[in-house]
């Protein structure tokens, strides 16, 4: 039921009755059919166009408008009638061109960013992810947490780029990754083999940040960073800190044109510590006036023994921060190392991409 548009209508007859004024009032219900036209379908805005007509006629009747200036009103409130019809109709006819884009953007989403359990092997883990192109609920951002036989392993990555590129580059790492952290025993030689595929797929220009982890042993953590972000350890004190690499290396499928090779970095990791891994879209983030989100100190506010409830703080600063919408895809993956006191944990499993909004 269009009832702002009928409403708008019933005003301008009021209008008119209790002032008398005669044409001066008729020509404002052609407003009333092209206000239905920005939310019902072309059904309700002929439905409130010939409504409008009518009452149009009546008024003019009655107010004694002369015939031919009574019909140039009537005229344009058709044409105005049938004009909104059409932009109704196509207007709902890109509505379910964008329904049936998202619904294949989500079932990419799935195949690509696999949901993750609420707990992986000895590790609780959540995680958050928005994309720049809200339209599309997925960008060029990866990551990855699986089981192997040795050890929990994951990966965080971002790739140069948006768009569908983005996505089949995205997808490339991730195919790679769950094959390789299968396969091979040194983390090092998993990133060896995303190298060499990258480099005879990408261009020369194009390229992905990535930061890999591996969980080998108790009490030990390694990481591999390849031109990604530092991660931000959380000590079981609530100390925040960022591992810088030891030995820099150049992004994914740019290691022919630099002379370096990623090292392995080994942290001690024990019970209480988390780790958290995170694309630039979160630390490039900006407010209003142009400064950059402190994510460490964020983090550091919002640390707790649950880490759904941690990022999803974390999520809602950010947006409440950047003011409700990013310009970069973002995603937060969270690790913690529960202590031997705690009871077990439920298997509940977080989804891929979040809504910005919804709760883990």
């Amino acid at each position: 039921m269009p009832v702002l548009p009928v409403l708008f209508v019933a005003v301008v007859v009021v209008v008119d009755l209790v002032g008398g004024a005669g044409m001066i009032w008729l020509p404002l219900l052609a407003a009333g059919p092209a206000l239905a036209a920005t939310t019902n379908g072309p059904r309700g805005v002929l439905y409130v166009g010939l409504l409008a007509a009518v009452l149009g006629a009546t008024l003019g009747t009655r107010d004694g408008v002369p015939a031919r200036e009574l019909a140039a009103v009537l005229s344009a409130l058709a044409a105005v009638t049938l004009a909104s019809g059409l932009a109704s109709a196509l207007r709902g006819r890109r509505e379910r061109v964008l329904a049936a884009v998202r619904s294949v953007a989500e079932t990419a989403q799935h195949a690509l960013l696999k949901p993750v359990p609420a707990t992986v092997g000895p590790f609780q883990v959540a995680v958050r992810y928005s994309a720049a192109a809200a339209e599309a609920r997925i960008g060029g951002d990866l990551y990855a947490l699986i089981p192997t036989p040795y050890g929990v392993r994951l990966i965080v990555g971002d790739v140069r780029g948006k768009g569908l590129p983005a996505v089949g580059t995205a997808a490339l790492v991730l195919g790679v990754f769950r094959e390789a952290a299968y396969d091979e025993p040194d983390l090092r030689d998993v990133v060896d083999r995303i190298e060499r595929s990258l480099a005879r797929n990408l261009g020369s220009d194009d390229f992905v940040t990535a930061l890999v982890a591996g969980y080998p042993r108790p009490g030990q953590l390694e990481i591999v960073n390849c031109g990604h972000a530092p991660p931000l350890l959380v000590r079981a004190s609530g100390s925040v800190v960022a591992v810088e690499p030891t030995h820099p290396a150049p992004p994914l499928g740019l290691r022919a044109l630099a002379d370096q090779t990623p090292g392995l970095q080994v942290l001690p990791f024990a019970d209480g510590d988390q780790l958290l891994l995170y694309t630039d879209g979160v630390t490039e983030a900006r407010d209003h006036g142009r400064e950059f989100y402190p994510l460490a100190e964020g983090l550091a506010r919002h640390v707790s023994d649950e880490p759904a409830r941690t990022l999803g703080a974390l999520h809602d600063e950010l947006l409440a921060y950047v003011g409700g919408r990013l310009h970069d895809d973002a995603a937060l993956l969270l690790i913690r190392k529960p202590t031997a006191v705690e009871p077990a944990f439920p298997q509940q499993t977080i989804h891929g991409p979040i809504q910005r909004g919804q709760a883990v």
